[in-house]
């Protein structure tokens, strides 16, 4: 049997490679690493409330990076600002009818709607990859809302959905990550307030070990946008977070 403190190292570890994945593909944090605190044992509750302030942590600090390194451009007006106002404005109402929802539901419930939730992701990931699209203002609102959702209710499920609608309507790779990772700051706030005013259910040591793993991963994360085509890690990010999805389905049932 794991004690606590190596479990909790391993936890670190972990939220370091998916917030490095996450922060730089924008796809693979939480609907990677919710799936793997929940195989490890954890309260779906908890795992969500802990994956977003670790989300929260490793996305101001990414946020900062991005920004300083000129992958999004925060000037007033700015095509970069506007869809990061957008997506978080929306994003806001998506999360609020998330936590609602996770507050109410059994956990066994939300623990099959993640895992789901994650399989399906994987497959339009492997599916979507190369596609392109014509996606509008609009579109883009109502991903926002469903990916926003997805977050509040299970931690992940947004960046992929995010990401992915804006390189499909044409946006550049590094600035379609920078907004989402700013924009996805600003709706995990709004999530975990939520859920500490109507269900606090925090463990400390986990919250601190998904903390210290996306603080310590984001700085790099930043640079490699800036320097390294990250397109092929897509098919693995895709496989393994259809692995995830099957593997939590099959311990709940």
């Amino acid at each position: 049997m794991i004690d606590n403190q190596l479990l909790l190292i391993i936890v670190v570890f972990i939220a370091f490679i998916c917030e490095y994945a996450d922060a730089t593909i924008e796809m693979g944090y939480g609907t990677t690493l919710t799936p793997i605190l929940l195989l490890m044992g954890f309260e779906p509750l908890a795992v969500v409330q802990s994956v977003l302030i670790g989300q929260i942590a490793g996305g101001a600090i990414g946020g900062f990076f991005h920004y300083k390194l000129g992958n999004v451009n925060l000037e007033y007006r700015s095509n970069d600002s506007k869809v990061i106002i957008l997506l978080s404005g929306f994003g806001t109402i998506g999360a609020v009818i998330a936590v609602f929802c996770a507050i109410k539901l059994p956990s066994n419930v939300l623990t099959i709607y993640v895992g789901i939730m994650v399989l399906v992701i994987g497959i339009i990931i492997l599916i979507k990859r190369n596609h392109q699209m014509k996606l509008n203002w609009y579109g883009l609102s109502i991903i926002a809302i469903i990916s926003a959702f997805n977050k509040g209710i299970s931690g992940g499920g947004y960046g992929p959905l995010i990401t992915g609608g804006q390189l499909v309507s044409g946006r550049k790779v590094k600035n379609a990550v920078g907004s989402t990772t700013i924009a996805e700051l600003f709706v995990c706030i709004v999530a975990f307030v939520l859920y500490i005013i109507f269900n606090r259910e925090l463990i400390l040591g986990l919250v601190l070990a998904t903390s210290i793993g996306s603080i310590a991963a984001a700085p790099f994360a930043a640079y490699t946008v800036k320097k390294v085509k990250a397109k092929n890690l897509k098919l693995l990010i895709g496989i393994i977070i259809i692995i995830l999805g099957v593997l939590t389905l099959i311990n709940v049932f």
